[in-house]
């Protein structure tokens, strides 16, 4: 169905983190709607693999250092086209083996979590946003978590920065009332089945798998089909939003 509703020819997305895991479902449900898709990634490896399987763009940086960001965007920008849709994806749960209570976190570890989560995530909505401003048409979804909402034990530094995540929509989606087409949307998921959660112990995983009354993970698939509409044109009239794709786990 993904071939007739919701269309995306002749726009220009980019996704964030978009070289694995829900990001790489992303960037194949975008480019299979007709979008020209930059895949945005740390790794050049897995940014090329993903970028010559949908015949996209791969884009090489470090989305928390604005010179990156500068010259990413340009080049995405040359290449492609001013940028329709931002997908802030990219995200970390915690630096390796930092899953720990929070009297016995450090600042390094709150820092790191943030500087990806929520600084890099600015960063890249500054980067398009005058572009959008001036065209008066974007779409920007960005990749929050059920932990946002909820809190999960030991996970301190990525259920605040998630948290920030839905406020930080919330406030510029109202920032941008008045200057066009302009859409900001957020997406809150459970526990979905991709490499992120390598970076967590199996007693996180079992607990946050107790909580979900489907009773399993989310596919990556199944969170593209959401990202792809708050992507598309069709989402005209939703803006300051945080949906949820928890598995019936959400509460409010």
């Amino acid at each position: 169905m993904a071939d007739a509703f919701f269309r995306l020819d002749g726009r220009v997305a980019v996704v964030t983190g978009g070289g694995q895991g829900i990001g790489q479902a992303i960037c194949r449900r975008l480019a299979g709607a007709g979008a020209r898709v930059a895949v945005l990634d740390l790794s050049a490896d897995n940014a090329a693999r993903v970028a010559k399987e949908i015949g996209g763009h791969a884009a090489v940086g470090d989305i928390t250092k604005e010179a990156d960001l500068g010259r990413l965007f340009g080049e995405i920008e040359s290449k492609l086209g001013p940028v329709d849709v931002l997908v802030n994806n990219a995200g970390v749960a915690s630096r390796k083996g930092r899953d720990l209570p929070i009297w016995e976190l450090v600042r390094e570890d709150w820092e790191f979590v943030f500087n990806i989560n929520v600084i890099g995530l600015v960063l890249c909505c500054k980067a398009v946003l005058p572009k959008m401003i001036e065209r008066r048409y974007g779409r920007i979804v960005n990749v929050a978590s059920i932990a946002g909402k909820e809190g999960n034990p030991k996970m301190g530094p990525y259920s605040a920065s998630k948290a920030a995540v839905i406020a930080l929509t919330k406030s510029l989606s109202k920032e941008l009332v008045g200057k066009g087409d302009i859409c900001v949307n957020s997406i809150s998921p459970a526990v979905i089945q991709t490499p992120i959660l390598d970076q967590l112990n199996q007693e996180q995983i079992n607990m946050m798998l107790s909580k979900i009354p489907l009773g399993r993970t989310g596919k990556p698939e199944e969170v593209a089909a959401l990202v792809h509409f708050l992507s598309s044109p069709e989402c005209s009239f939703t803006t300051g939003q945080c949906y949820d794709i928890s598995g019936g786990r959400a509460t409010y």
